[in-house]
């Protein structure tokens, strides 16, 4: 694994080269983007992206938790949280499967 993270700024990159906007408009065409994702998971609504995946935004209930120092049992408040569930399809690239070919394990 090369362990290079992505950014914005690189998104931002890529999309300059490859659709021929502007820098400037490539930056905000990316941050609107992202912004309109972050603002749906906020608002409770699951995002999905076909060949991608799906960001699902779920509840989870209060519990009892316990401080690992202490042994102290603590409550843990109701949460909401986001799960990214990818598709079939990025599984597949992913583990070096092109469009469904399936390897000899």
């Amino acid at each position: 694994m090369s362990g290079k993270t992505i950014t914005r700024a690189d998104l931002s990159e890529v999309v300059y080269q490859k659709v021929g906007l502007s820098r400037t408009e490539s930056a905000a065409l990316v941050e609107l983007v992202l912004t309109e994702l972050a603002d749906s998971l906020a608002r409770g609504e699951n995002v999905k992206l076909s060949s991608f995946g799906s960001f699902l935004v779920r509840q989870k209930g209060e519990r009892v938790g316990r401080n690992p120092k202490t042994g102290e049992e603590v409550p843990i408040e109701p949460r909401r949280v986001m799960v990214f569930k990818p598709s079939n399809i990025l599984k597949q690239r992913i583990n070096g499967r092109a469009n469904g070919d399936e390897k000899s394990r």
